[in-house]
Parts: C-alpha cells; sequence; structure tokens
C-alpha cells in the first residue's frame, strides 16, 4: 500500500515499524472509528480557523468527493488544493510541493 501511494521505502519502513509496535494498530484502527462515528452523527466540532486541504488526486484512501466535503467542517476561510498524481502520503511523496503550497498560503491574507 505504501508503495502504490509513492511512500519512499525508508518511510514506510518507519512507518511499518510504527504500527508493528504493540497497540498501535488497533489505536490507529480507533482513531478512524472514533472520527468516522463523529462526523456521522454530526458531534465533531468545526474548524474556526483559515484552513488549507492539500489532497493528492492519486488518493487510494480519501476519494475527492470526501476530500471536497472537508470544506463542510470548516466555518473559516478554507481553500482546497489538489495535487496531480500524488497519493495519500503528500509530505512523504511530494514534501517539496506540500511545503510551496503552505508557505504561500502562510503568507497570504485569510479572512
Amino acid at each position: 500500500m505504501f508503495k502504490q501511494q509513492g511512500v519512499p521505502d525508508q518511510d514506510a519502513e518507519s512507518y511499518i515499524a510504527t504500527l508493528s509496535e504493540a497497540g498501535a494498530l488497533e489505536a490507529a484502527i480507533n482513531w478512524y472509528r472514533a472520527a468516522a462515528g463523529t462526523l456521522r452523527d454530526g458531534s465533531a466540532p468545526k474548524v474556526g480557523l483559515p484552513t488549507l486541504y492539500i489532497w493528492g488526486d492519486a488518493d487510494s484512501t480519501v476519494g475527492r468527493i470526501a476530500a471536497e466535503l472537508t470544506a463542510h467542517q470548516v466555518e473559516a476561510p478554507y481553500r482546497f488544493a489538489a495535487i496531480p498524481g500524488a497519493g495519500h502520503f503528500l509530505t512523504d511523496q511530494v514534501p517539496e510541493a506540500v511545503n510551496a503550497m503552505l508557505l504561500e498560503y502562510l503568507s497570504a491574507k485569510h479572512g
């Protein structure tokens, strides 16, 4: 999965090592279970700060519709940015593109 998402081998090994620790995988899965529940029942608090959502259009875990619907959870200036050909692990796969987008966003005025 990591290779398919463009994660360099060294980074993938680090993720696998961390998730192999006792209880780590269960904790990660429980985070997703809790997040899904709060989104489903509407109890997730809305974000009240300017937000940049960076998404890779080759993400195999978060589709475009789900990524774009994130805007409904933000009650502040919001910007959605897609990186063509990038997967889920953007900071591993395309760190220069992520950094450029963050620097541009952080230097702009929001709201």
